[in-house]
């Protein structure tokens, strides 16, 4: 039930403590997973002290147990380990603190954490994190490269050296950070979201040496995969060597076998890159020389054609063939027209031979009636009828006389 209270009537600490502690006393014992870290076992002492950490949350509990109960596990828990333990809350009113009472304590068996991975793997590999079409492409040269690694590492001075050997210009960023242990995966996490929102970082490597399994598993943990799948800026990963396999690997954008591999591939060499220059400058150099070549030779075969020596012969044949025919069609029209007007006489003779003023100039006349019409026949005309008389120099009247 809630307390009413005010500024006038308070409820003293102790009041409020011990309201807390019958909270928790009425909570039931739970079973908690978690790792083992600052862990007190003082000769003679009948409690065993620890603290249990979540390494994906960065959240620690104390817990207190008897002696016998750690002691059942004592050869094979110590500090780091991973353990199940059945516990009940404990709330200790004079100081305010929570603690939990463990009953029972079980080591999570390597087995049992291959087989939480393998089912961790599945899961994230069913929502697509681990699918290829999310990888993006490294930059070809990046000016600077964001590296998570520990402090004064081996993975750090690999990456370092082998980077600035290859390219002396390029830039690191680098966060170190505990790459094994409880407090790994919150600052490794810390470190990629860091460098991701940097906007100048091009490429971010994330590096340790070889290690143990145990050793590794932050680089397998939930949240720093989701993290890395939220990562706008490509991500390396290099963590222990060849047989190594953290879930990191999976959903990275590339995995490199070893730092050392990691730098080659993030950063290229600039010896390399200079010769393939060259190469490249050379292999142009060869086909533009080709080209030339190839166009200077069409140029010679063109020039040595007859019509480029002398370009005006072929005008010339052409202006004689037009002169030619011209001259032959000017004979061929003159040689027609010759036989037209040859036809053309003969047959204006023939017809002045046979029109009829040609038969008048033979001494013939037409003789016609007042109507125009012309006589053909003795019958057609009577006596005292007048008619003209039409010859080849004129006309003059007639009258018909009487027939005999």
């Amino acid at each position: 039930m809630g307390l009413t209270t005010s500024a006038e009537a308070p409820v003293p600490v102790g009041e409020v403590s011990r309201l807390i502690g019958g909270w928790i006393d009425r909570l039931g014992a739970v079973w908690v997973e978690g790792q083992i870290t600052q862990l007190s076992r003082r000769p003679g002492a009948g409690v065993v002290f620890m603290t249990l950490r979540d390494p994906s949350y960065d959240i620690s509990v104390s817990v207190t147990c008897y002696r016998q109960v750690f002691d059942a596990v004592a050869d094979v828990v110590s500090e780091g380990a991973r353990v199940v333990l059945l516990a009940k809350p404990e709330w200790y009113a004079p100081r305010g603190q929570l603690s939990l009472r463990a009953a029972e304590i079980r080591p999570v068996g390597m087995g049992e954490l291959l087989v939480r991975l393998e089912r961790l793997k599945r899961a994230l590999g069913a929502e697509g994190l681990f699918d290829r079409d999310r990888k993006k492409p490294l930059p070809f040269l990046p000016q600077l490269v964001g590296l998570v690694c520990g402090r004064a590492s081996a993975a750090e001075r690999d990456v370092l050296e082998n980077a600035r050997r290859r390219w002396p210009a390029v830039r690191f960023e680098v966060r170190n950070v505990a790459v094994q242990g409880v407090r790994a995966v919150s600052q490794v996490v810390q470190a990629v979201r860091e460098l991701d929102s940097l906007p100048d970082v091009d490429v971010i490597i994330v590096a340790r040496g070889g290690g143990s399994v145990e050793d590794l598993l932050p680089f397998s943990d939930e949240q720093l995969i989701r993290t890395v799948a939220d990562c706008r800026t490509p991500l390396v990963s290099a963590i222990g060597h060849e047989p190594d396999s953290p879930l990191l690997d999976l959903v990275a954008d590339l995995r490199a076998s070893t730092p050392t591999d990691a730098a080659k591939k993030v950063v290229p060499d600039v010896g390399e890159e200079l010769e393939r220059v060259q190469v490249l400058r050379d292999r142009a150099l060869r086909m533009v020389q080709g080209q030339i070549e190839r166009e200077e030779r069409g140029l010679a075969h063109a020039l040595a054609r007859r019509s480029m020596e002398h370009p005006h012969r072929i005008v010339e044949e052409r202006e004689h063939e037009t002169e030619a025919l011209a001259a032959r069609s000017h004979r061929v029209l003159g040689h027609l027209l010759d036989r037209a007007e040859s036809e053309l006489r003969h047959t204006r003779a023939r017809v002045l031979a046979l029109s009829p003023a040609a038969t008048l100039e033979r001494g013939y006349a037409v003789l016609q009636r007042r109507d125009g019409a012309v006589v053909r026949a003795a019958g057609e005309v009577s006596a005292d009828e007048e008619l003209r008389a039409r010859v080849a120099e004129g006309e003059f009247p007639v009258t018909v006389g009487p027939r005999t």
